[in-house]
């Protein structure tokens, strides 16, 4: 005898079988319900049922005995079968259909007009990004909010995810491991909608916000679209689509995790805004950014202009909105993956240049400019150098570096622009530079070598006074490691600027033995404090031995051992030991 008890709680609902009738093994012998399932209940075993121990619309509880098989066995069996459901099979053909029409195979005129432009697929950028199989996908099913002025199967041929990609991926595993490999990634797609913003795009944004906020990820943000979309007809809450959250969360994650935007192509209105609030921007030649596109400029009745015409690269480079500049989206991708590795952590993995030479990077005569950036590439790990805005504030130069594969960030004096005086816009570039270095704890290291602060009518029509002394509070406000290495000038406020506020402010301020010091340059110095012996001179010639005597006194006077004897800074030392030096200096 074989006894069959009910696998669940629930409402018999039908008896499939009647009593006295032989039933095969598997065959159903009852329909049971709960919870709105229909559970089926199967003959464990070939035999006869010998008779029913519940009716027809009993409700009964878990292991309530439902019947007894005529059967040499006579145990308690889960009479549950692990059957095929035909119709789950049809439900992943469904689920792989409409997972397809958002791969490019699916998507060929869209990824055929991509490839004509030079551009790659939304798709392309992704796979090229995230390692290998490591990309989690949110809302891929999304559509625009459309319905009520296209048919669905358009929609979801058409406007695939309403524009965006967004979700979980691991970037740069195999360098930086699993855990500090994950990341927020999103990817605007201009094969859909132009990649405007749309509702459910939107939605997925700040889903995508809230995650990295959550979880204290770092974001990836390709930009390309051309800002928000008023054609979405099936929203009817809204007045203006003003009441979003995107932006404010966007900006909310400013110091707390390393965002990164990638464009390429148009990018304006809401695209161009989550562009400029990036940490770190990297565009390519073949892009366009503006916080307002060709439509929105003829609306205000400020002319027709072609998306060409709007925020080039030519001069978003060199107005700071740009940091990086790519030929293309595959170089993009590969500086967004390396950008991003500075703040992922150290390598274990690292060389560098014999240091014994640097030294004789600076020319011999003071006067004459040199290449601050051979010293850099020198003193650094090799191939480490990550330069910011290079073509923005160029009398500083800020570069992400590492020293033993442990990032830091690096700021130099730039003598080959305006003699490294501390301008306005290199105020402003080293300030931000220094907020984002202390936002996620990178030491900073400096390479000083400046007449001081731009002067001037012109600089002040720069608002000198405002951008100046920001980078004063930047300094000030900065917690993390300092070390101050003096090159050779170091003069005025422009050079306590350039160490955080003050040559104390440092954990290690050290100079070359070719460093001079004092509170302007030597060459004004002199002919402003012996303004009266300079002008009594009797002739030209007997003025100007009487200057190169008075620079000369002042050089002794303010050179590095001299500066060093009176505590000025901590030591001096020979250009061979820097490195060295930097490195114990940040261990400390």
């Amino acid at each position: 005898m074989l006894s069959v008890f009910s696998p669940v709680a629930a409402a018999v609902t039908e008896l499939s079988v009647a009593a006295g009738a032989s039933v095969q093994k598997g065959q159903q012998l009852a329909m049971l319900e709960s919870m709105k399932m229909q559970t089926p209940v199967y003959a464990p075993e070939a035999g006869k049922l010998k008779r029913w121990c519940i009716n027809a619309g009993d409700t009964i509880q878990k292991a309530t005995l439902l019947c007894e098989l005529d059967s040499d066995v006579s145990v308690a069996v889960d009479a549950r079968s692990p059957e095929p459901d035909v119709a789950h099979g049809n439900l992943l053909e469904e689920l792989r259909a409409r997972l397809a029409l958002s791969e490019d195979s699916q998507r060929v005129e869209q990824t055929r007009k991509r490839h004509e432009k030079g551009f790659r697929s939304a798709r392309e950028n992704l796979h090229h990004l995230c390692d290998a199989d490591s990309f989690i996908e949110y809302g891929q099913f999304a559509v625009a909010a459309q319905r009520q002025r296209r048919e669905l199967d358009t929609l979801r041929r058409e406007t695939q995810g309403d524009g965006i990609i967004t979700g979980l991926g691991a970037i740069n595993k195999s360098i930086f491991g699993a855990e500090r490999a994950q990341a927020v990634v999103i990817i605007n797609d201009y094969s859909v909608l132009a990649g405007t913003q749309g509702y459910f795009h939107h939605k997925k944004l700040d889903r995508a916000l809230s995650l990295a906020s959550e979880k204290n990820l770092p974001l990836v943000m390709y930009t390309e679209g051309g800002g928000g979309r008023p054609g979405d007809t099936d929203v009817l809450t809204q007045f203006a689509g003003l009441n979003v959250p995107t932006f404010a969360r966007w900006a909310a994650l400013r110091g707390k995790v390393p965002r990164i935007a990638v464009n390429n192509g148009y990018c304006f209105a809401g695209n161009a805004a989550l562009f400029g609030a990036a940490d770190i921007r990297i565009a390519t030649r073949q892009s366009w950014i503006g916080m307002a596109g060709p439509a929105m400029i003829e609306g205000g009745g400020l002319g027709r202009f072609s998306p060409k015409d709007i925020g080039p690269m030519e001069s978003q480079s060199r107005n700071g909105v740009v940091h990086l500049l790519a030929d293309d989206e595959a170089q993009a991708t590969e500086l967004a993956k390396k950008a991003l590795g500075y703040f992922q952590g150290p390598l274990t993995d690292w060389q560098c240049s014999d240091q014994n030479d640097i030294g004789d990077i600076l020319p011999a005569d003071r006067r004459y400019a040199y290449d601050v950036r051979r010293i850099i590439a020198q003193l650094t790990d090799s191939d480490s150098v990550l330069e910011l805005n290079a073509d923005y504030g160029a009398a500083v130069l800020t570069a992400l570096v590492r020293f033993e594969g442990k990032p830091a960030g690096l700021i130099a004096s730039n003598c080959r622009d305006m003699g490294g005086a501390v301008d306005a816009e290199a105020a402003d570039k080293t300030a931000d530079f220094i907020e984002l270095c202390n936002a996620f704890g990178l030491p900073l290291v400096s390479l000083v070598d400046t007449p001081g602060f731009m002067v001037g009518p012109d600089s002040e029509d720069e608002a000198a006074v405002r951008r100046m002394s920001r980078l004063f509070a930047a300094g000030a406000q900065a917690e993390v490691p300092w070390v101050a290495i003096f090159l050779r000038r170091a003069y005025g406020l422009g050079a306590m600027a350039l160490t955080g506020g003050s040559f104390e402010r440092p954990v290690y301020a050290a100079s070359w033995p070719s460093g001079e010091f004092g509170a302007m340059g030597l060459e004004g110095a002199v002919r402003l404090g012996f303004k009266k012996e300079l002008e009594s001179a009797n002739s030209e010639a007997e003025k100007q031995a009487l200057f190169e005597s008075l620079l000369a006194a002042a050089y002794d006077q303010g050179k590095a051992i001299e500066a060093a004897s009176y505590l000025e800074f901590d030591a001096v030392i020979e250009p061979a030991d820097t490195r060295s030096a930097i490195i114990l200096a940040l261990n400390s």
